[in-house]
């Protein structure tokens, strides 16, 4: 057997990736596991600190989930919980931050009240907070610029001593840590190794060319964000997908404004992110706004290239069109991604935000906040060709023929765990 040959071979080494990794060495008895990154160490782009809200995304105050979604969400999300906790994690991986879903005005407040006596029973840890308790908890969600009250009526669906918060770079780092201490098993990490090819074998499992070499292996994992779709379609998988990457945005503020997380009541008709505030654990706990949301024709943020991948993943055609239409053709969405990208203009966008942002924090000054520079990354949002409309949520190619591409978007990071335990339980089977 060649030195180069394994049973599993993980294309990306982000969250995803570097989560099945773990999975595979600690739960399976698959002996040779490699995990190959194109860039120089794991976790290089949307897993990184300052590319994702931070957030767990449990399903208790995202007002865009169904009952039936979060309870898929909370047990996926304890699972990052339980292994920070497990290995000694806290408040250096995992933190603890208080966290509301807020409303504004008599509709708001209606619908979260509601919304709690649904989710009440799957969340009991739950509180409401009316604006008594909002005072002392988030002064700064209640007061306007004059240090008077808010008019209008608010409440704050939420809790406290929840573990909330994860830099998601160090975990996928952590990850590869623990795999490669796993006994009788061999993890192999290489960085600087893009792949350039993948061919399927006559007999059995895969060929994957780097500039770096041949590997080949019995099983593939991609996890590699928009690139997945991208590989997929190099070998004929996914035709009927194509790919838009949506970037996201922040803003930091000079200093801690808030307490906890605060976000803002999901708009149904948009399948972006609604703008929330939370303490950054990277920067000190200053209050990071966002995201905002900007369809780029490029397949990562804030790396060179990729250009052309994404028109080769987008694979323009009238299905994609129809898309596309159908997507403008709602005002909501159409003024939202206007508005979107009127937020990358200097001078203007910052105004632009502080508009939006005082939703939240109604005293927010000019001066309190700057455009985070190099925060933020890119979610691959999924076309269905045949549906005519994007896929929200996760998106997965399992070709039932030893690969399978996964494409993460929000809560990909939440997600990592539960996605592993899905391909790993797949891929043991398939192996045998």
């Amino acid at each position: 057997m060649s030195n180069r040959h394994y049973e599993v071979l993980i294309v990306g080494a982000g969250i995803s990736g570097c989560a099945l990794a773990y999975e595979l060495a600690r739960y399976t008895d698959i002996r040779r596991i490699a995990i190959v990154e194109k860039y120089g160490a794991v976790a290089t782009l949307n897993s990184k600190g300052t590319a994702n809200s931070q957030t767990i995304h449990v399903g208790d105050i995202e007002t865009n989930y169904t009952l039936a979604k979060a309870a898929i969400t909370k047990r996926t999300a304890k699972m990052v919980e339980k292994y920070c906790l497990q290995h000694g994690y806290q408040n250096d991986i995992i933190f603890s931050h208080q966290k509301m879903a807020l409303g504004i005005g008599a509709e708001e407040v209606e619908f979260l009240l509601s919304r709690y006596e649904e989710f009440s029973e799957l969340f009991p840890y739950l509180e409401i907070w009316d604006k008594e308790k909002l005072k002392t908890i988030e002064p700064r969600v209640v007061f306007d610029a004059k240090g008077e009250e808010r008019p209008e009526t608010i409440v704050g669906i939420g809790s406290s001593g929840q573990w909330t918060t994860v830099d998601y770079g160090k975990m996928a780092e952590s990850f590869i840590a623990n795999a490669k201490n796993e006994p009788d098993t061999t993890v192999d990490l290489f960085v600087n190794t893009p792949v350039t090819a993948i061919e399927k074998n006559p007999l059995r499992g895969y060929t994957v060319r780097t500039p770096d070499g041949v590997y080949t292996a019995d099983f593939i994992v991609a996890d590699a964000g928009a690139h997945s779709l991208y590989l997929a379609h190099a070998i004929g998988y996914g035709l009927d997908y194509a790919c838009l990457p949506v970037a996201g945005s922040f803003y930091l503020s000079s200093e801690r404004l808030l307490n906890g997380k605060v976000y803002m009541i999901q708009n149904p008709k948009l399948p972006f992110a609604a703008l929330h505030g939370d303490p950054d654990i990277l920067a000190e706990g200053r209050t990071r706004f966002g995201p905002t949301a900007l369809v780029l024709p490029k397949l990562e943020r804030f790396t060179q290239g990729t250009y052309r991948d994404f028109w080769k993943t987008l694979r323009l055609d009238r299905h994609v069109i129809k898309a596309l239409w159908k997507l403008l053709r709602e005002s909501d969405i159409r003024n939202y991604i206007f508005r979107n990208f009127l937020f990358e203009l200097p001078w203007v966008n910052k105004r632009l935000f502080l508009h939006d942002a005082r939703k939240i924090i109604p005293s927010l000054q000019l001066d309190e906040i700057e455009y985070a520079r190099g925060f933020g990354g890119v979610r691959p949002q999924v076309i269905d060709k045949k549906q005519q409309k994007l896929l929200l949520g996760e998106a997965s190619i399992n070709t039932g023929e030893g690969i399978i591409f996964n494409m993460t978007p929000s809560p990909g990071a939440t997600s990592c765990l539960g996605n592993a335990e899905r391909d790993l339980r797949y891929i043991v089977h398939y192996l045998g």
